[in-house]
């Protein structure tokens, strides 16, 4: 073995929220792992940075659902692990306005199904609850306790933290300029070394795409330009955690909002921008049109939430289906992808320690056929579009 050869038992591409995740889980199981990332660790290009998101038991399918509950669990290990408290329970509304483009009863079928205890609540429920939300007549509240907030990049920083307390190896600045599936071993190079390991784990995010091109292989994957913006009211005391919840507008454009978290501003976004963009090219200055769009409905929705104070912007990598790819490459079983379509930080830890699981013994306990790799929405052309979820 030369400077320029290096083994190990996984190596992960990629250390956002996922890749962190899945190099912690496999070093803490004991294997050998390196980590690379082509920027520095907790870089804000790709969808892991910023202050805040959502953590919640209330989703659209039964399957969504239950790995809600492994969600909560493999956050307390982290916790646990990093002696560090990182979900602040806060409680959720999900708010369906009339004719609502997201069926509330996809959701409470879902958490009925889960045995998931919430509460379903007229519009005038919500203003006695919280006067704070001004709806329009026929607005339905769906209220879940426990759900709660996880810190965005000092979550994704605590994971990377551990991996390494673990044993992994994290190298940033380390591109990935090459992908190769040899059969009993794969080999990653960057422009400075190669890489050789048992399975490989790409967790690239918006640059999975150019990374499985290696391979030979293209996924029906659209990157988008979101953007989050910041209001500071001039009373911040009715934001608050405790006065506040996480809120959802269940429509289509779908927004979401946080009550004050670490600052005295109210977090708000419209979910899927749907302005394309790439990994590469990508514009960084907050889009001025959406700014106008998410004040404008923060004005009708929440209209003492005060002016903008800040935007900033992410990226969304979604399949067709929205759905998250976790899992082998049908053909390539030793390279797996992790990718989180634009809603999967909650899920982290879970998807990080699944993918662990499957790179080392092949298979899981999770219902995940789902998400497979190898699935139509993925490979077959002229795939229908639903972001909504």
């Amino acid at each position: 073995m030369t400077a320029y050869d290096e083994q190990y038992d996984y190596v992960v591409v990629g250390l956002g929220a996922l890749g962190s995740a899945t190099a912690y889980h496999l070093a803490r199981a004991g294997h050998r792992v390196l980590g690379l990332e082509q920027f520095e660790l907790g870089h804000s290009r790709g969808a892991s940075h910023d202050t805040s998101r959502i953590l919640r038991h209330s989703y659209h399918t039964p399957e969504y659902v239950r790995l809600t509950f492994d969600a909560y669990d493999d956050w307390e290990v982290l916790e646990r692990d990093c002696g560090d408290s990182l979900v602040t329970r806060v409680g959720g509304l999900d708010l369906f306005p009339p004719d609502a483009a997201i069926p509330i009863g996809d959701y409470t079928r879902s958490m009925d199904a889960c045995g998931v205890d919430y509460q379903v609540l007229k519009r005038e429920d919500v203003r006695r609850r919280w006067p704070q939300f001004h709806l329009p007549h026929g607005t339905v509240g769906l209220y879940q306790d426990r759900a709660s907030i996880v810190p965005a990049a000092r979550g994704t920083a605590a994971m990377q933290a551990q991996a390494t307390r673990f044993g992994a190896r994290l190298l940033p600045h380390s591109r990935v300029v090459g992908l190769g599936d040899l059969g009993p071993e794969t080999v990653v190079l960057t422009p400075e070394r190669t890489y050789r390991a048992g399975r490989v784990v790409v967790c690239a995010d918006a640059w999975t795409g150019s990374l499985l091109s290696h391979l030979g292989l293209a996924f029906n994957l659209t990157v988008t330009l979101e953007q989050v913006t910041y209001f500071r009211p001039a009373d911040p005391a009715p934001y608050q955690q405790g006065r506040l919840p996480l809120w959802i507008w269940m429509d289509d454009p779908c927004y979401y909002g946080f009550p004050c978290y670490g600052e005295d501003t109210v977090k708000a976004a419209q979910d899927c921008s749907e302005i394309e963009t790439s990994a590469d090219t990508r514009p960084f200055e907050p889009d001025a049109t959406r700014t106008r769009e998410i004040k404008a409905f923060m004005s009708a929705l929440l209209p003492d939430s005060g002016p903008v104070a800040a935007s900033k912007t992410c990226l969304y990598t979604l399949p067709p289906d929205r759905d998250f790819v976790v899992g082998p490459l049908p053909d390539h079983p030793d390279v797996l992808v992790g990718l989180g379509a634009g809603h999967a930080f909650k899920f982290a830890p879970t998807l990080g320690r699944l993918l662990g699981e499957l790179a080392t013994t092949g298979t899981t306990a999770a219902d995940i056929g789902a998400f497979a790799p190898g699935r139509d929405a993925l490979t077959k052309q002229d795939q229908s579009v639903h972001w909504l979820v």
